[in-house]
């Protein structure tokens, strides 16, 4: 028997626009795969929000950003992209620019908490 729950789970998808250096951090801690670096990183923030404990807000002085390095879609739950969406509307950011500033926020925090990037290994290394 199939049995239908009144609730449903959706989903909301975020486009991200990461510049050079967000992209170097996310690299440095988790490889190639910036979705899943960033995704982390926005997980982390809307957490900090919804708990209480609010980062620092987004630099307002740094006008336009460059044109990104890199550009995808992420899927997140639709309380954690309220949460981002209401912060970014409340900081009067797009929710891109939102998602850089989560990146630095999270980077940070990993550095402050004395989490290493791994090691490159020889061929990661840049010539």
């Amino acid at each position: 028997m199939l049995t239908v729950s009144g609730e449903f789970f959706w989903l909301q998808v975020v486009n991200v626009q990461l510049g050079e250096l967000a992209c170097r951090g996310l690299e440095g801690h988790f490889g190639p795969d910036l979705p899943n670096g960033a995704r982390k990183a926005l997980v982390h923030y809307a957490y900090k929000l919804r708990v209480g404990r609010r980062p620092i807000a987004p630099p307002h002085f740094l006008g336009e950003p460059p044109a990104p390095q890199a550009v995808f879609d992420l899927t997140l739950d639709a309380a954690t992209e309220a949460v981002l969406a209401e912060e970014a509307d409340e900081q009067h950011v797009t929710m891109s620019r939102l998602a850089t500033h989560a990146v630095f926020v999270y980077l940070a925090e990993l550095e402050f908490l004395g989490v290493k990037a791994p090691a490159p290994t020889e061929g990661d290394r840049p010539s």
